[in-house]
C-alpha cells in the first residue's frame, strides 16, 4: 500500500476524472470500525470496509483508493488485491477530538474505476484515560461512600416511609446495616448533579464526553443528551470503565447553560449472589465523571473544557426515588424541579460535590453498539385474573419497559409488576427469585404525562397494572421477591388506564439486523423468531444468561455456543469484541482461568470448566469465521493460548481432561430439575472433547496470524488429544463409552473421529439413540447446538429433521405448543399442564437451546461460511423434514447473499444471489462437486434421488424403531397404551425403548392378547 499526500486540488481533480468502468461498478457502503459502532470512534486507526455493487457477474475488485480529508490537507492510499474487509488504517492515527473524512474508490478488473463514494465522517473524542481531565465526583451520603458505611443507612435522603412505593420488608438476603448480605429490597436513591456555566462566544462545536460509576442519564438545560439508555453498560468495572461522547452543539444557548446528570446504581451496586444471599457488586459509591469540550467558531484553536469537580452542586433528593435493575424503579412526580433545567434554580437539598480517586488508565471509549429503544409493542389483550386483577399481554416475551400515559390526581401510585408468563391465571412471579420487577409512578396532578422507567429493565409478556388514589395503602404486590404467583387483595381503583395509554418499549444494543430465515414450515419460522426474540432481550449491554430474575450475568458458556447464532442474525461483531476485552481482563487476573460469568462481580477464582472456560478461544474464532477481522485473533490470541495451557496443566500427559467440577451438558432434560449438571454424557468426554477444540482452533489461529512454531505446537498436540480421546472413549464398533447423545454428537461435530467409515458408524449409533427415546431431546447446553449438524454429517439428515419438527416434550417445538415467543432455559420451564418447572431455576427467555438456528441457517437454508467473512460461500442446502421450500438472506461485509430454494414434484431448484467481490460454491442435493460462481443471480435445478420408502403398513411384526418414526403409527400406539392403561408401554420413550432390533408383539410384555388384537386391529386402520 501507498501512501501520497494531495492537495485539495489535485484530490478534487481525480475525483472529477474518475469514471465508472462501462460494466458498472459503485461504492455503496463505506464504513470505519465494526458496523453498528458509536458515532465517536474508539480508536484513531479504524479498520475500514466497503461493499460494492457491480451489474457485472463475477466482479472482483483488483486495487483501491483511499482518501483522507482532513484539516484542508487530504491524503491518498492505494492497494492492490480484492480485500475489501477490515483494511488495517493506512494513515497517521487520528488524535482526540479529530474530525476528518474518508472516501472510497476501486478498481475491477476490467479498465476504469469507480467513482469515489460518498464522504464517511470520522470522529473522535478522547481515546483514553491520558485524554480525561475530569474528577469522579459523588454525594456525601451517596450509598457506599464514606459517610454511609452501613451501605443501606440514606443519610439525609428522603426515603419512603413504611406501605409507600419503594419500601419493601426485610428479606432472608440480609438486614440493614449488614454491606455483606444487604436487603435487597431496600430503597436505592439516585444521585443528581448540576453545574451552571455561561457562554458568551458563538459556539462552533460543543462535545460532551461523560461515564459514571452505576448508569447515567446526561442532561443539557433540562433536555437529555443522546438517545443512549443505561449507559455506560456493564464491564468489568475494577478493570475498565467505558466512557461515552456526544455532540450537544444545539443544545448549548448563548447566556447561562445547566449541564448535569442523574446516576442510578445499575450494575455497578446491584446486588449479586445465589441461594438467597447477595452482596455489592463493586467498592465504592455511585460516582460521575463528566468533560465538556467547547470550541469557538471565531477561534478554532481555543477551546474551553468543563470538567466535573468539587464546584458541582449534588443532592439525593429528586422524583426517582430508587432505580434498581432487579428491583425495579419508583419515581415520584412531585418531587420534580427544575434545577436540572433552568438556570439560578439549585437542588433543594444541595449538597456539594466529593472527588474520589479513580484510576484513570480503566478508561476507554465505548465500541459496542449503544443500548437504545429499538421498537414500541402494543397490547394485545386484556386478561381479567381470579384474584380480581388485570393483566396486560404484549403477545410477546420481550425486555424493556412499560410507558404509560397518566393523567391521574396527587398522589395517585400507579404500580407495574412484570412476570413472562401466566400460572393459574395470575402473573407467574416465581422464577424471578429474589428480583422484584416492579416499578411504581406517584401522579403529580397536574394532567397527562407519558412516564416510563429510564435506568432498571425487566424481561416480561404480561404486565399488571394497579392504580391506587391517593391516601390508600400501597398494595403488598410487587412490593417483595418474586416468591409466589398470587396477588393479594387490592382496594378497587379511582381511576383506569386503557389499553391504548399502555407501550411495552424493546431494549437491547442496538446491533444492525443481518440475518434472516423462512421455509413453508410455520413451525420452523417460529422457532427462528423465538431464538431472534430471545437473542434481543439478552444482548443489553452484554451477553446475558437471562433478562429477567435476579442473575442477568454474562455467562461464559451460553454465549460460546450462541455465537454462531448471533453472528448470523446480527452484526454482533462490536458488541462481542467489547464483552471479549472484559473476559481477557477477567482471565487475566484469574491466573488464565476464565470466569463462569464475564463480567465477573462476586466471584473471584472458580475452577476451569469446559464449554464455559473455553469461550475464551471459540467466541473470538467464530467472530473471525463469521466476521474474516484478522484483528479479532490477534487481540484475543494470548487468552486462548494462556486458556489451553491452564487446560493443558489439569489433563497432563495422557491428554485427557478428567475429574474436578464441570457443567457438563448442562440442563440435560434427563437430569433432575434440583440438579442440572447430573446430564447423561459422561463430563470427562465433554471436557476433553472441547480441549481438542481449543486446542485445534488455537493451531488454526496461530496460522493466521503468523505464529509458525504455535502453529506446529499446538496442532500437534490437538492431534495428541485427539487420539487419546478415541483410545479411551471410542470402541472400535463406534459406540462411545458414555452411551449419551452428546457425547456421540461432540464427537462428530468436532472431528474427533475423522475416518469417513467411523463418523457413519458413530453416527449410526447416534441415530438409533434419537429413534430409541422417540425423537425427543436428550441434550443439553453442549450437545444441542451440535446434534444435528453431527447426524447430516454422518449421512442421518432424516433423523436430523425428524428430531428438528418433533413436537411432544421434550423438544425445540413443544415450547411453541404452550404459546413460547423466546426459547426457554428449559425444555419444560412450562409443564404440560400449564404450571411452572418446579426446579428453582427456571426462565423463558434463555438463548443458548435456540442454538440450532445456525443450523437451520447453514443446513437448511444453505448459507455458511466457506471462507472467514463470507468471502467464499458456501451453499449445500440439506433437503428433507417434508420442506417444499426454505430460505435465507445474510448482510454480510461484502453485501447481501440470499439464497432459496424450492421443489416441485421430483425437481430441486435454488436461486443465489452473491455480492460483488466475493464468490459461492454451490453443491446440489446429492451432489459430491460444488460449482464455483461468482457475483451475480444463479439458478440451478437438478431431479431428486428417489428416497426410500417408510414402511406403509405396521402390525405386531413391524420394529419399534419404524413404529416411532411414523407419526401416525406411534399415535396409534400410544392411544391404544393410554386407553389400556399399559404404563410400561407408555414408558417406553423415557427409557429408550423405541430400537430397531426390537419388534412391537415381542416387547408387548404383561399385556393380554386381547389387548394385543385391539392394537393390531388399530394399526391396520392405517393401511
Amino acid at each position: 500500500m501507498t501512501l501520497t499526500p494531495r492537495t485539495d486540488r489535485a484530490a478534487t481533480a481525480a475525483s472529477s476524472e474518475a469514471t465508472p468502468e462501462a460494466s458498472g461498478c459503485t461504492v455503496s457502503a463505506l464504513w470505519a470500525g465494526t458496523r453498528g459502532r458509536p458515532a465517536f470512534l474508539p480508536t484513531g486507526a479504524p479498520a475500514l470496509s466497503w461493499q460494492v455493487v457491480s451489474a457485472s457477474s463475477d466482479w472482483r475488485q483488483r486495487a483501491y483508493t483511499l482518501e483522507l480529508e482532513q484539516g484542508g490537507a487530504t491524503l491518498t492510499a492505494e492497494g492492490t488485491g480484492p480485500v475489501s474487509q477490515s483494511i488495517p488504517w493506512p494513515f497517521a492515527p487520528l488524535a482526540a477530538y479529530a474530525s476528518a473524512r474518508v472516501r472510497v474508490r476501486v478498481r475491477g478488473a476490467a479498465a476504469g474505476c469507480s467513482e469515489f463514494s460518498p464522504w464517511t465522517e470520522l470522529l473522535t473524542g478522547p481515546l483514553s484515560g491520558d485524554d480525561w481531565a475530569a474528577e469522579f465526583i459523588t454525594a456525601e451520603g451517596a450509598p457506599g461512600s464514606v459517610a454511609d458505611p452501613a451501605e443501606r443507612e440514606l443519610g439525609d435522603a428522603p426515603k419512603p416511609a413504611e406501605g409507600e412505593p419503594g419500601s419493601a420488608p426485610e428479606t432472608a438476603a440480609g438486614a440493614p446495616g449488614d454491606s455483606h448480605e444487604p436487603a435487597l429490597n431496600d430503597p436505592r436513591p439516585t444521585v443528581r448533579f448540576r453545574r451552571e456555566f455561561t457562554v458568551d462566544r458563538p459556539i462552533r462545536r460543543a462535545l460532551l464526553s461523560a461515564t459514571a460509576r452505576g448508569v447515567y442519564e446526561p442532561v443539557v438545560n433540562g433536555q437529555l443528551v443522546g438517545d443512549e439508555v443505561l449507559a455506560p453498560g456493564w464491564t468489568s468495572y475494577d478493570k475498565r470503565l467505558l466512557f461515552q461522547t456526544f455532540d450537544v452543539t444545539d443544545q448549548i444557548v448563548a447566556g447561562t447553560n445547566v449541564l448535569g446528570a442523574t446516576v442510578a446504581e445499575g450494575w455497578y451496586r446491584e446486588r449479586y449472589g445465589f441461594d438467597g444471599r447477595f452482596a455489592v457488586g463493586y467498592d465504592g459509591p455511585v460516582a460521575l465523571s463528566m468533560q465538556l469540550r467547547l470550541e469557538y467558531a471565531d477561534a478554532p484553536a481555543d477551546v474551553d473544557l468543563l470538567t466535573t469537580d468539587s464546584s458541582w452542586s449534588t443532592t439525593l433528593d429528586g422524583p426517582t426515588v430508587s432505580a434498581s435493575i432487579y428491583q425495579g424503579e419508583t419515581y415520584d412526580a412531585r418531587r420534580e424541579d427544575l434545577a436540572l433545567a433552568s438556570p439560578g434554580t439549585p437542588f433543594a437539598d444541595a449538597r456539594p460535590a466529593t472527588g474520589i480517586r479513580v484510576d484513570r488508565a480503566l478508561l476507554a471509549p465505548a465500541s459496542a453498539p449503544p443500548v437504545r429503544r429499538i421498537e414500541r409493542v402494543r397490547p394485545v389483550e386484556s386478561i381479567a385474573t381470579p384474584s380480581g386483577g388485570t393483566v396486560i399481554d404484549f403477545g410477546q416475551n420481550l425486555v424493556g419497559w412499560l410507558e404509560v400515559t397518566i393523567d391521574a390526581p396527587a398522589g395517585t401510585v400507579i404500580t407495574l409488576r412484570h412476570a413472562e408468563v401466566l400460572e393459574n391465571g395470575e402473573l407467574g412471579i416465581r422464577p424471578l427469585r429474589f428480583a422484584s420487577a416492579t416499578d411504581h409512578y406517584t401522579a403529580r396532578g397536574d394532567g397527562p404525562v407519558s412516564w416510563s422507567p429510564r435506568f432498571t429493565f425487566h424481561g416480561f409478556r404480561y404486565a399488571e397494572i394497579t392504580v391506587l388514589p391517593s391516601g390508600s395503602s400501597t398494595p403488598t404486590t410487587g412490593t417483595g421477591p418474586g416468591t409466589g404467583t398470587c396477588s393479594s387483595s387490592t382496594p378497587t381503583p379511582t381511576t383506569h388506564i386503557d389499553l391504548d395509554a399502555v407501550t411495552a418499549v424493546v431494549v437491547h444494543s442496538d446491533m444492525l439486523r443481518t440475518g434472516h430465515f423462512e421455509s413453508s414450515n410455520p413451525l420452523l419460522n417460529q422457532l427462528h423468531e423465538n431464538v431472534l426474540w430471545g437473542m434481543r432481550g439478552n444482548f443489553l449491554s452484554l451477553p446475558t444468561d437471562c433478562p429477567q430474575r435476579d442473575e442477568r450475568l454474562g455467562w461464559t458458556g451460553d454465549i460460546q455456543v450462541f455465537t454462531p447464532t448471533a453472528s448470523f442474525l446480527y452484526d454482533s461483531s462490536g458488541f462481542l469484541q467489547s464483552w471479549l476485552r472484559d473476559l481477557a481482563l477477567e482471565q487475566e487476573a484469574n491466573g488464565g482461568i476464565v470466569p463462569m460469568v464475564v463480567p465477573a462481580p462476586i466471584t473471584a477464582g472458580g475452577p476451569a470448566t469446559a464449554a464455559w472456560g473455553d469461550s475464551a478461544t471459540l467466541v473470538a474464532d467464530d467472530l473471525y469465521t463469521r466476521f474474516g477481522d484478522r484483528a479479532i485473533l490477534a487481540t484475543q490470541y494470548p487468552g486462548m493460548r494462556a486458556w489451553v495451557e491452564v487446560v493443558r496443566g489439569l489433563a497432563g500427559a495422557n491428554n485427557l481432561w478428567t475429574g474436578g467440577f464441570q457443567f457438563g451438558d448442562w440442563l440435560d432434560p434427563s437430569a433432575p430439575p434440583e440438579n442440572p449438571s447430573a446430564a447423561k454424557t459422561d463430563p470427562d468426554i465433554v471436557a476433553t472433547a472441547y480441549y481438542f477444540k481449543s486446542t485445534r482452533q488455537l493451531a488454526a489461529a496461530a496460522r493466521v496470524l503468523g505464529f509458525a512454531e504455535d502453529a506446529r505446537q499446538y496442532a500437534e498436540l490437538a492431534e495428541g488429544i485427539r487420539a487419546a480421546f478415541v483410545r479411551e472413549y471410542v470402541t472400535a464398533g463406534g459406540r462411545l463409552m458414555s452411551d449419551a447423545h452428546t457425547a456421540y454428537a461432540i464427537t462428530i461435530a468436532f472431528g474427533l473421529v475423522t475416518d469417513p467409515a467411523e463418523v457413519k458408524r458413530v453416527g449410526a449409533r447416534l441415530a438409533e439413540l434419537v429413534r430409541a427415546y422417540g425423537y425427543r431431546i436428550r441434550t443439553g447446553f453442549v450437545g444441542t447446538p451440535l446434534i444435528c449438524d453431527a447426524l447430516a454429517a454422518a449421512g442421518q439428515s432424516d433423523v436430523a429433521y425428524r428430531l428438528l419438527l418433533e413436537t411432544d416434550c421434550p423438544s425445540w417445538l413443544y415450547p411453541l405448543s404452550m404459546g413460547a415467543t423466546t426459547i426457554w432455559e428449559r425444555w419444560d420451564s412450562m409443564l404440560p399442564d400449564g404450571t411452572i418447572n418446579p426446579g428453582e431455576m427456571t426462565s423463558f427467555n434463555h438463548y443458548a437451546l435456540g442454538a440450532v438456528a445456525d443450523f437451520m441457517q447453514r443446513q437448511i437454508a444453505g448459507i455458511a461460511p466457506g471462507t472467514p467473512g463470507y468471502e467464499t460461500i458456501d451453499i449445500r442446502p440439506v433437503v428433507g423434514g417434508g420442506l417444499s421450500s426454505a430460505g435465507a438472506t445474510l448482510e454480510t461485509g461484502f453485501g447481501r447473499v440470499a439464497v432459496s430454494w424450492s421443489i416441485e414434484g421430483s425437481t430441486f431448484t435454488l436461486a443465489a444471489s452473491i455480492p460483488a467481490n466475493s464468490r459461492a460454491r454451490v453443491w446440489m442435493p446429492g451432489s459430491t462437486t460444488a460449482v464455483e460462481v461468482g457475483s451475480g443471480d444463479h439458478t440451478f435445478s437438478t431431479a431428486l434421488a428417489p428416497q426410500p420408502e417408510a414402511p406403509r403398513t405396521f402390525d405386531l411384526d413391524s420394529s419399534l424403531a419404524d413404529i416411532v418414526s411414523s407419526p401416525a403409527a406411534s399415535a396409534v400406539v400410544k392411544r391404544v397404551f393410554a386407553e389400556t392403561g399399559y404404563f410400561i408401554g407408555l414408558g417406553w420413550t423415557d427409557s429408550g425403548r423405541w430400537l430397531t432390533d426390537s419388534r412391537l408383539g415381542s416387547s408387548l410384555v404383561m399385556f393380554s392378547d386381547a389387548n394385543k388384537k385391539l392394537l393390531a386391529d388399530a394399526l391396520a386402520t392405517l393401511r
